[in-house]
């Protein structure tokens, strides 16, 4: 023992931590300077959600059902736990930074990426998605510095899901020319994608250039997967060549079977073999009684829970990968048809 009372053990002990936390220190230094050499194929959102042939649940924030525009925004985070505990993949972000009561709805209310920060701190393996970051609005670099940000922050679970933007009180409001926001789409996307997978690599754009600096963090793969939603006014052999994945609507299952099979005969033609997964959003108003048979609403159907299962069974067979639930139009408390659904119906597909 020394002359502070430690025992040369515990002196060794410390030592060995503060080589310890300097490895680590020197770890971190090197993913999030660096590119990574992981393909996204391996990213951590992406294996918890997609898996060939099996069908996955996310659901959409507000997890509230809603009139008119405005959520209440109350117990979110209890919800958001609930569901990563009842087994949903993913939690998906809205990105609608105005209040146009045309609209409908003004989505999770709060700034996408601010939010994705506060529930990736309140959540630790459910995967967080969205749906989706209209590219034409922000600049590229922000966005990329953001959903990089977000990415390390989360340990992995990002889905990055864009678009071109759909409404048109926003693209005066940026100074966006609304004719043009297919060139901006793919200039930026292009942007995002470089400044993630190379270091100080000159980039220029139409909006800017990247000359002598580097966009920090790099993501925790060579490039957070990323989708695009519905075609952004784009064709579908671009999205097939392009994209991880793509987000489209909700159909009928034989209608969406058609949709299924020829994005993977597209993606077959400009990949080859590779995986890429489809994604729907899906409304529904779950009914407290499991047989009530099925009435259509807006985007969705009105049902009970033995219904939606052998719905979501169909959409399985027909090819979809990943359904996001939105409750809006909903008339029941969201923990209760969060806790229906992952009690009753999320059995029939995790095993899977």
């Amino acid at each position: 023992m020394d002359c502070n009372g430690q025992t040369h053990q515990s002196k060794s002990m410390q030592g060995w931590s503060r080589i310890l936390q300097t490895d680590l220190a020197n770890i971190r230094d090197m993913i999030m300077y660096q590119p990574s050499a992981v393909p996204y194929e391996q990213h951590r959102g992406f294996q918890r959600t997609f898996k060939a042939g099996r069908l996955s649940l996310g659901i959409f924030f507000p997890l509230e059902a809603f009139g008119g525009d405005t959520p209440t925004m109350l117990n979110q985070v209890a919800l958001a736990k609930r569901a990563e505990k009842l087994g949903f993949s993913a939690l998906w972000f809205r990105d609608v930074p105005l209040r146009d009561p045309s609209f409908g709805d003004v989505g999770q209310v709060f700034d996408p990426w601010v939010y994705l920060g506060f529930i990736a701190a309140h959540t630790s393996e459910i995967s967080l998605g969205t749906a989706s970051i209209a590219l034409p609005l922000r600049n590229p670099l922000h966005t990329a510095k953001a959903a990089t940000s977000v990415d390390q922050l989360s340990d992995g679970r990002l889905l990055l899901g864009v678009a071109s933007g759909d409404r048109p009180v926003e693209f005066p409001a940026f100074g966006i020319d609304p004719e043009n926001r297919d060139e901006i789409f793919r200039e930026h996307l292009t942007v995002i994608r470089q400044a993630q997978r190379s270091s100080f690599e000159p980039l220029h754009w139409s909006g800017g250039a990247l000359v002598g600096a580097d966009l920090v963090p790099k993501p925790t793969t060579n490039e957070i997967p990323f989708f695009v939603t519905g075609h952004s006014r784009q064709s579908l052999d671009w999205i097939a060549r392009n994209s991880c994945g793509w987000i489209s609507y909700p159909r009928p299952p034989t209608a969406q079977k058609l949709t299924v099979d020829k994005w993977r005969a597209e993606v077959e033609k400009q990949c080859e073999s590779v995986y890429k997964p489809f994604l729907q959003s899906l409304y529904i108003d779950l009914e407290a009684s499991p047989q009530c048979p099925p009435s259509p609403i807006h985007l969705g159907y009105r049902l009970g829970r033995d219904h939606l299962v052998v719905l979501l069974q169909l959409l399985q067979d027909a090819g979809v990968d990943h359904v996001i639930l939105n409750v809006k139009y909903g008339h029941r408390p969201a923990a209760e048809v969060i806790e229906e659904i992952g009690t009753y119906v999320m059995p029939h597909f995790s095993s899977n």
